[in-house]
Order: structure tokens, then C-alpha cells, then sequence
């Protein structure tokens, strides 16, 4: 079976100097999460946590299956327009579950499944260059927005309906396009109904950043083969996990729980998740928006003006070992490390026994790449410890659908635990909705007012 493990003793005393005091978990910490779990468990029984229900909906598993498998036999590509977590969810399965070269492989190699792209941004020269590489007679565009009003998606919706149209012609365009939007309403609904274009829906209780395990998700990885059963097996098994009222059984809980305290009450606020594996660097990106969004608030839920939210960032071991750690270890004292480390990489790599005269290189030798990606997080997480800067460390069996899974609803849980612990509400995100109006104005759209920028605005440029 499939296993995540979360080892935060390096946050707590006395391993960690200055850390938890273990019967806090008993005492304090457990009180507070008690209340945090009873709010979480108030708003799963309201439907407002839909993400909690995803593992077990087996007719949309059934309807994604249909679709990727027919749409999987058609299309040497398959492009996915979404920003946000309409995006990065698609991004991080792609990357973990198929590699980071997944598109560089022959037909072949990759079973005859589509290569896959996620188009997360309105670049035009990202956008021109990708085009440039494509048959639109043999791509599929994966358009997904639940709104059907992004401003980004539909832009390239637009781009790419009409490069489409150009090449297959208006009467066949249509079986070229999946759109995953609002099962009743929106733009996209429209567009699809009247087209009979195919359409997967994104549940009304489910936001955009929990959205991984919903068809935005599923949708792109089905139709490229990953096992999206053992997927979900992989969230339902952590879902259970993350039910218990015990903060000493619950790891969502625990890392909810020290996350809050470290930033709250050791003044580190800034929250740094960092994979040991190459194909878990865009799960990191994903995280980043998942604890960003939710968190940063203006207003508690009690109305009190309180801005609010500690600041994840997404970093990279070993590569950050070179770019990062020196301000991990001797910054400022604001910032808690917690490490995924990938236990069974799957594939390993030896390290040739040569030049025993150089002691320089001939440490290294008979060992392998695996081993020493590992001793270095290893090394970087006591390193960490012994100056007094708190960490925790995932360990992962390894990168599979199961264990990707769990880490995905396990991170999902943990936020909406913090949220509670924040007193903020974790599903909404009002702060954006502010350069989404001005935005529209700008671009003309009808009933959006241009805003008035001060009159010496560029004023100050050299």
C-alpha cells in the first residue's frame, strides 16, 4: 500500500530548541484544533467542502473515464487552457505521474497516449510557439474555467477556436474541444450546449484550488493513462486519516496545527515546501496558490479587519541548496522548511568508483544518485535543526497515483484546518476580484467602468 508519513519532530523539544513542548499535544494545541475540527466538520456537513466528497464520485470517474478513453485513441495532443488551479492541479499530476519528459518520448514509449501541454498563461509568445509545434487536426484543447468568464482562458479559447476553424474547418472545430466548466450555467455552458461540444462539470461546491481531484484534474491524466482509481483510493485513504477528532492520529491536523503556531506564535510566517524530486517541483507551485488563496484574508470571519496568511514558497532540493539555504539558515528567523523526500525513487542511478586518488570524488563512488539526494535532504533538514530553524519532512514511499493522492488531500485538509485556526474563511478569495474588474474595464468589456488612474501615473519612470 501506498504510504505518506509526516516526521515533524524537528519542530518539536527538545529536539528542536525553543520547539513544541510534546504535552501541548495534549493540552493546548489539541484544545485548539478540537475547535478547528468541529468547524471543519460544521462546514463538510453544511456541503460547503466538496473537495472532501471527490474520491467517492464514482459516475463522474465513469464519465471522465468514457471520454479520456475515446478522446486518449484520437489526438497526438492534448493542450489544457486553464489558470490558477484550473492549471497547476493538471501540471503537477502530468509532472509526477508522467515525468518532466513525457512529451519528449516516441509514440511508443508513451503507450500511443497523447503528449500532454497545461497553458496557464496568456503569453503570446508561449502561445505562438506552442501553436507552431502543433497539428490542430490532431490536438485536442482541454478548455476549462467554471465561470466560462476567466478572462485568460477564454482569450486563448478564442486564439485557439480559430486556428482550429482554420485548419479542420467550422463544421469539424468542435470535436476538437473538451470544455470542464459549471454543470448549469456560464459562458462555456452555453458555448457547449449549443455546439454539442463535450463537457465535464466541475461541482458547485468545489473551488478552483481543490479542484485537482475533480474532472480538472482526472480529465488530463486519464487521457494520457495514470491510473486515476488508485488516485482517489490514494485521497480516500488520507480523507479517513484526516476524520479523527485526536490531533496525535490526524497529520492534516498536525501540520495545520504547528504551521499556525510557527507562524503565530514564532513570528514565521513564511512557509516553504520543499520536494527532494524533480517531478514534485509543480506540486510545490500547486501548494503555493492552495495555502496563498486561502489564507491571506483582509476580514476574519467575524468581520474584524485583520489581514491575515502566512506566505508559502515553493523551492527545490537539491537544486536550493545552492540558491536558498543559506538564507534558510542564517536569515532572518521567519521561515519554517517542510521537506517531501521521496524514499523509492523508482529508478536509481550508480555513481562510478573512479579517481580513488582524489578524495575529492572518491567518496562518491559505489553509491547512488538516489542515495545521495536523500542524505542531502537528510543533511540540509539537521542542519536546519541545529540552528534552531524548525522543520518538518513528508516521506513518501514513493512518486505513485496512490501516494500523490494522499499528499494531494492531505495538503487540501491541512488548509482548510488552518483556516479555522485562522478564523478566516479558506473558500473564498475577494482580494482578486479587485484586478479582475479593473481588467475588464480596461479590455472594454460591457459593464465594467474603466478605472481613473492618478494623473501623474508613469510620471515617476526613468
Amino acid at each position: 500500500m501506498d504510504d505518506v508519513r509526516l516526521d515533524f519532530g524537528n519542530m518539536m523539544a527538545p529536539l528542536l530548541t525553543g520547539g513544541v513542548d510534546p504535552g501541548a499535544f495534549s493540552g493546548e494545541l489539541a484544545e485548539a484544533f478540537a475547535r478547528a475540527h468541529g468547524a471543519v466538520e460544521s462546514s463538510r456537513s453544511a456541503g460547503v467542502l466538496g473537495f472532501l466528497d471527490l474520491p467517492y464520485a464514482q459516475e463522474t470517474v465513469s464519465q471522465v473515464k468514457q471520454l479520456a478513453e475515446g478522446f486518449g485513441q484520437w489526438f497526438e495532443d492534448v493542450v489544457v487552457l486553464g489558470i490558477g488551479g484550473s492549471g497547476l492541479g493538471a501540471k503537477a499530476l502530468k509532472e509526477a505521474l508522467l515525468g518532466l519528459y513525457w512529451n519528449d518520448m516516441s509514440a511508443e514509449a508513451r503507450d500511443h497516449f497523447p503528449r500532454l501541454h497545461v497553458v496557464d498563461n496568456p503569453d503570446p509568445s508561449t502561445m505562438q510557439g506552442l501553436l507552431a509545434r502543433l497539428d490542430p487536426a490532431r490536438t485536442l484543447f482541454n478548455v476549462i474555467s467554471k465561470s466560462g468568464a476567466t478572462a485568460e482562458t477564454m482569450a486563448q479559447y478564442l486564439v485557439v477556436r480559430d486556428v482550429v476553424e482554420h485548419a479542420v474547418g467550422a463544421g469539424h472545430a468542435r470535436g476538437h474541444f473538451l470544455f470542464t466548466t459549471d454543470p448549469t450555467q456560464g459562458v462555456l455552458r452555453r458555448i457547449g450546449d449549443a455546439e454539442e461540444i463535450p463537457m465535464l462539470p466541475v461541482p458547485e461546491n468545489v473551488g478552483g484550488r481543490f479542484s485537482v481531484l475533480s474532472p480538472v484534474g482526472l480529465l488530463p491524466a486519464a487521457v494520457c493513462g495514470i491510473d486515476i482509481d488508485a488516485l482517489l483510493a490514494g485521497a480516500a485513504r488520507m480523507e479517513g486519516r484526516c476524520r479523527s477528532d485526536r490531533l496525535s492520529e490526524n497529520p492534516a491536523g498536525v501540520l495545520a496545527t504547528l504551521l499556525h503556531r510557527a507562524d503565530t506564535v514564532w513570528g514565521r510566517p513564511i512557509h516553504v515546501l520543499m520536494p527532494y524530486s524533480d517531478r514534485l517541483r509543480s506540486l510545490g507551485l500547486w501548494f503555493q496558490q492552495l495555502w496563498a488563496e486561502s489564507l491571506g484574508k483582509a476580514r476574519t470571519l467575524t468581520g474584524e479587519a485583520r489581514p491575515t496568511g502566512p506566505t508559502p514558497v515553493a523551492a527545490l532540493g537539491a537544486t536550493d541548496q545552492h540558491s536558498f539555504l543559506q538564507l534558510l539558515m542564517e536569515g532572518p528567523h521567519d521561515k519554517v522548511v517542510v521537506f517531501i523526500d521521496v524514499e523509492d525513487h523508482g529508478v536509481d542511478t550508480p555513481i562510478p568508483n573512479r579517481h580513488p586518488e582524489m578524495p575529492e570524488l572518491s567518496y562518491l563512488g559505489d553509491h547512488t544518485l538516489g542515495e545521495l539526494i536523500n542524505t542531502e535532504r537528510r543533511a540540509t533538514a539537521e542542519a536546519l535543526r541545529l540552528e534552531g530553524r524548525p522543520n518538518a519532512t513528508f516521506f513518501v514511499s514513493r512518486v505513485s497515483a496512490g501516494t500523490l493522492g494522499e499528499l494531494l488531500m492531505l495538503l487540501q485538509v491541512a488548509t482548510v484546518y488552518a483556516g479555522a485556526l485562522y478564523g478566516v474563511n479558506p473558500l473564498d478569495q475577494p482580494g482578486v476580484e479587485l484586478s479582475k474588474r479593473l481588467t475588464y474595464g480596461l479590455m472594454g468589456r460591457a459593464g465594467a467602468d474603466p478605472p481613473s488612474f492618478p494623473e501623474d501615473e508613469g510620471r515617476w519612470r526613468v
